[in-house]
């Protein structure tokens, strides 16, 4: 079977769910070629579409937050969307691809890409089968224009939200959210602590704000420093991805605390999430999704209003993580709650109800279904 991967570059949890499609369907003997439709202009187009995200994201926030609202309006409103029509001229250099190369089915994780298919299909041109895979616990803006064969849904409490934006129900398949087996498949603290050069014996406290370091981590980090004072044998890591400002600003405060590693970006995240006891994150819908399925207790900060609001109310609702809206206030409680053995016990029993660390599987076989494998 021939497979194309779509994504963009907007953060990294987009091509992390299309590298674990990618990686079973491989691991199963097809061959997959990832894509992000961008870089066909041959002009840093990419980056500039996933820049002007990432310096949103990490910088305002606020902004993205009311962008996010504006779209849930708009999406009420009749007639296709601005982000619709922006994607047309990208649109004729994918069918320039499509022409040059032959597929038996296309994914993809991002809405950008949905809606470049959805004018070629609207034109009239020949695509295989098409199943979309949505990465967050919502159905985000325009997700409904979107005309594909199948809708891979994170999870069947979800279906009523997507059909009531007209998504019709027997074209919805509640897979969930795909991670890679480096993150799913089991690994002990010793183990990951040897292939990352630490000592087992500490305990480990993660912090991160997924591939582009958003979030509040450096008034996190600086609120945790006491809680490492009182607990000797505790370590905190704090993975900045690619938010070179944040790294800098980081190591000018706490550069010399020799309990606090910093990291850059980081291809290792597996292991950091088996080794650490307890993981510290926005709730974005991939980094929420693989730490459920490493079983490892949860603390959201800092959303992203938006997409981000709704995962972390889904995680926290459900028990798989505890959301803390101020930092100040809940973020010490909060973790000194979570050494709580019986308070770990329930929340990894609430993320194995509820996260299907098989999904890429599930997924790669529903392609192999469109494929007529």
């Amino acid at each position: 079977m021939e497979a194309l991967i779509l994504s963009c570059a907007t953060g990294g949890g987009h091509n992390a769910a299309a590298e674990a499609v990618r990686e079973e369907l491989v691991r199963r003997g097809h061959r997959a070629d990832f894509l992000d439709p961008y870089t066909l202009f041959g002009t840093h187009r990419d980056r500039q579409v996933g820049g002007c995200y990432i310096q949103c994201a990490q910088k305002l926030p606020g902004l993205f937050g009311g962008i996010y609202r504006l779209g849930e309006l708009y999406r009420r409103l009749p007639g296709k969307s601005p982000v619709f029509w922006a994607n047309r001229r990208t649109a004729d250099r994918m069918q320039d691809y499509l022409e040059r190369h032959s597929y038996d089915v296309i994914l993809t994780t991002h809405l950008f890409a949905g809606e470049i298919l959805t004018h070629l299909r609207r034109r009239g041109f020949g695509l295989p089968k098409v199943i979309y895979i949505a990465t967050d616990y919502t159905c985000i803006p325009f997700t409904e224009e979107i005309e594909c064969d199948v809708f891979v849904i994170p999870s069947p409490s979800l279906r009523r939200e997507f059909c009531s934006f007209g998504i019709a129900p027997e074209k919805i398949v509640p897979a969930g959210i795909p991670v890679r087996r480096g993150i799913r498949e089991a690994m002990d603290r010793e183990t990951a602590a040897a292939r990352l050069g630490l000592d087992p014996r500490f305990r480990y406290l993660l912090l991160a704000g997924g591939s582009i370091g958003a979030g509040s981590l450096l008034e996190a980090a600086g609120l945790l420093r006491p809680y490492l004072r009182e607990n000797r044998r505790t370590r905190l890591i704090v993975i900045c991805g690619s938010n070179q400002r944040l790294y800098r600003r980081l190591q000018r405060v706490c550069g010399n605390d020799p309990q606090i590693l910093l990291l850059r970006e980081t291809r290792r995240m597996a292991e950091y999430m088996h080794v650490c006891d307890l993981y510290i994150s926005k709730p974005g819908g991939i980094s929420s999704t693989e730490a459920a399925a490493a079983q490892v207790p949860l603390i959201h900060i800092s959303p992203i209003p938006g997409c981000e609001t709704r995962n972390l109310a889904f995680f926290s609702g459900n028990g798989m993580s505890i959301g803390v809206t101020d930092l100040k206030r809940d973020l010490l409680r909060t973790v000194r709650l979570l050494r709580d053995e019986d308070a770990v016990r329930a929340m990894r029993r609430a993320q194995r109800g509820r996260i299907d660390p098989a999904a890429a599987e599930r997924i790669a076989a529903l392609a192999e279904e469109c494929a007529g494998r």
